[in-house]
Parts: structure tokens; C-alpha cells; sequence
């Protein structure tokens, strides 16, 4: 068990160590001094644990060859991966139904762009734009639902607050109600305490606007794994091959499991958000495998993140797992380490070392190993 160690946003001693009037000047300085703000600093919170393995253990099995790459886009087999994962509060996943987007996926013009629309929300210059609170947007290939067949509507993911929101309409009031009732903070940075009220107003989360989002609203993640891997292809080439076979592998190797691990391809069902209708309190795991626009790394490829939902438990002794309500980001995966993954990281709750670019908990708090 190796201790690990929270990075979150500044602490207190270096904010309060920056007086305010600095405080203030960083308050309106660009999204990108702010995220070099946040990394400088020490972190806050409190310390975590979790298992961890050294090296992924060897495939038992055939599996899919590495692929090989021209000039130019070499995997970089040689920095660091420990900490190479971008900082963020959450992820928000675009249900698209496609494998594939144009290399920034705010261009898309197949209909409503929820993606860009929500940047332009939440994205630098926005209304609702808090540097020291990222919000990764994403598209993502799993399917909306099909209470979202609807033109301008589409289905959700929150993660890691491990959240599923069926339907989702383009109308700037439904986009705001999203932003304003689940993605803004409830507690602002400490440098908001120099902005004018009506501002932290603005940026602070206001749970009643979940009354603008109509439908059978926002839902649980109970007891499906989602695996999400970078297979952005319009924007580099070195995902565009790694993500369709490495999803491939994952579910190739989480149906061989014993027992097995349901592979799901719907979309999900809005009213359990369980595998196969089954009770949600039950120890029915299910799995949901899909491709992601970029987030960053892609001389890292394959990048993977495996999100486990709070309160799953261990298939064999019923206890809980040791990575509930964490999400675990890996880099430089290749088919030889799939099966590895399913079993260590999957099933047993170990994190391995020699591919871990870095970790986050429900609650947003960012994990990375010692260095």
C-alpha cells in the first residue's frame, strides 16, 4: 500500500502568503496562469491511500500486436508518467454515437454541437468560467438514449461525480440549468473572496436550476465500470489506431472474465442505470467501454482512464472495492496490458505503477503517486 498524495488547488498558507492585493491580480489572470498556479503550490485535503502493483503482469493469452508508428509520431516511452494528467473537477462526456470528431470538436457542425456550447459557457471567457475549477468537455461514442432520439437532444455523463442525465436538450436554458445545478463548485477558491458578490454568485453551484432540466432527470452510477479511452483520430493519428483496438481488447477481456463482466453497447437505461434492469443493490457488475475526444498526452497513447462507481464491491468477498468512486488515469497501454488492467485494476482494485499518469476522486481531488 503506497501512500499518495492529494493535488488540489492552492492551499491556504500560499494564499494566504499572497496577499491580497495579489490575490486579486490572479483572480483576473488567464485560465492557463491559473492552471500553473494550481500545480505550483502544495495541496490541501486530506492524505489518501491505494494498492498498488509495480508493473502490469504479462498477457496469459493472445492478444492484439503493438502497432508501429511513422517518424514523427514515436510514443515517448521515457518521461515520467507520475502526474501527466490534466488538472480538473470534472469530466463532462457528450453522448455522440460516433467513433470519431474533427480535431477540435467545438467545429463539429452534425447538428447541435452541445460540446461547444457548453465551452462557451464554461470555457475560457465564458460567463461561468472559474480557472481553479476545470471542466473537461468531452464527446464520447457511446449512444444517447433513446429518450433523447429527439434532433438537439443527447444524453450525459458526469464523471467522477458519477452522475448519467438521459436527456439533454441545445436550448441555452437547459445548458445553463446543467452548468449551474451540477458542474459549478459549492465552495469557491479562496481568491473569489476578493471578487465582487455577484460574481462568486455566478460561479457558485445553485442545485435549484435542476428543476429547468425536464425527463426523468439526473441518475446514479451504481455498478457499471466505464473504461474510456482517447481514440480522437481527426486530431492525431497515434490515438486514432489505439482507440477502436484497444477497445476491442477491453471488451474481448472483460467478457473472458470469470464471471464474467457484462460488456454493455446501448445506451444506458435511464431508469435504473443498471446492467440488464437488474436491482442496483445487487453485485451485478457491468462495463461500458468507449472512445473520447482528446485530453491531452497523445505521445502517451494509448490513454486510458478506468472509472470505478462509489460503492461497488468485490465480486469473490462482497467488501468494498478499493477504488470506489475513483477514476485512473493510464498511459502508454497496449494490448499486452489489457488483460492486466481488467484483472489488477478492474477487479482487485490495484493501481499499476509503470502506467499511471495520475488519479481523481469523486469530489474532485487529484491523486498522483510520491515522487
Amino acid at each position: 500500500m503506497l501512500l499518495l498524495r492529494p493535488l488540489r488547488q492552492t492551499s491556504r498558507v500560499a494564499t494566504a502568503a499572497l496577499g491580497a492585493s495579489t490575490a486579486r491580480a490572479c483572480a483576473s489572470r488567464s485560465s492557463n496562469v491559473a492552471f500553473s498556479f494550481r500545480r505550483t503550490y502544495a495541496a490541501r485535503g486530506a492524505m489518501a491511500t491505494f494498492p498498488t502493483i509495480d508493473t502490469c503482469p504479462s498477457p496469459t493469452c493472445s492478444c492484439a500486436p503493438t502497432p508501429t508508428f511513422p517518424e514523427g509520431f514515436e510514443i515517448d516511452h521515457t518521461t515520467p508518467l507520475n502526474g501527466l494528467m490534466p488538472a480538473h473537477a470534472q469530466q463532462v462526456l457528450i453522448c455522440t454515437g460516433k467513433d470519431d470528431w474533427p480535431s477540435k470538436i467545438e467545429d463539429d457542425n452534425d447538428g447541435q454541437n452541445h460540446a461547444a456550447m457548453l465551452r462557451d459557457l464554461i470555457g475560457r471567457g465564458g460567463p461561468y468560467s472559474d480557472p481553479f475549477h476545470n471542466i473537461s468537455v468531452l464527446n464520447v461514442s457511446f449512444p444517447p438514449s433513446s429518450s433523447s432520439a429527439s434532433p438537439g437532444n443527447t444524453s450525459i455523463y458526469l464523471l467522477p461525480d458519477f452522475k448519467y442525465l438521459p436527456t439533454l436538450s441545445s436550448s441555452p436554458e437547459q445548458l445553463k440549468a446543467l452548468v449551474k445545478a451540477h458542474l459549478l463548485p459549492e465552495k469557491l477558491h479562496p481568491v473569489h473572496a476578493h471578487s465582487p458578490p455577484a460574481k462568486q454568485e455566478a460561479l457558485r453551484r445553485d442545485p435549484s436550476y435542476a428543476d429547468q432540466i425536464p425527463g426523468p432527470g439526473i441518475q446514479d452510477i451504481r455498478n457499471e465500470v466505464i473504461v474510456l479511452i482517447c481514440g480522437h483520430g481527426g486530431r492525431d493519428q497515434r490515438c486514432g489506431v489505439y482507440g477502436p483496438l484497444l477497445r476491442g481488447e477491453f471488451e474481448k477481456k472483460l467478457a473472458e472474465q470469470t464471471p464474467a463482466i457484462e460488456v454493455l453497447k446501448g445506451a444506458a437505461a435511464a431508469e435504473e442505470h443498471a446492467p440488464n434492469g437488474e436491482d442496483p443493490e445487487k453485485n451485478v457488475w457491468g462495463a461500458r467501454v468507449g472512445l473520447i475526444s482528446h485530453i491531452g498526452g497523445h505521445k502517451f497513447a494509448g490513454n486510458v482512464i478506468v472509472y470505478i462507481p462509489p460503492g461497488l464491491k468485490l465480486p469473490e468477498s462482497g467488501a468494498l472495492h478499493p477504488l470506489a468512486g475513483h477514476g485512473i488515469w493510464y498511459g502508454r497501454v497496449e494490448p499486452k496490458h489489457v488483460e492486466g488492467i481488467v484483472q489488477e485494476t478492474i477487479r482487485k482494485g490495484n493501481v499499476i505503477k509503470e502506467l499511471f499518469r495520475g488519479g481523481i476522486k469523486k469530489g474532485g481531488e487529484i491523486l498522483r503517486l510520491p515522487l
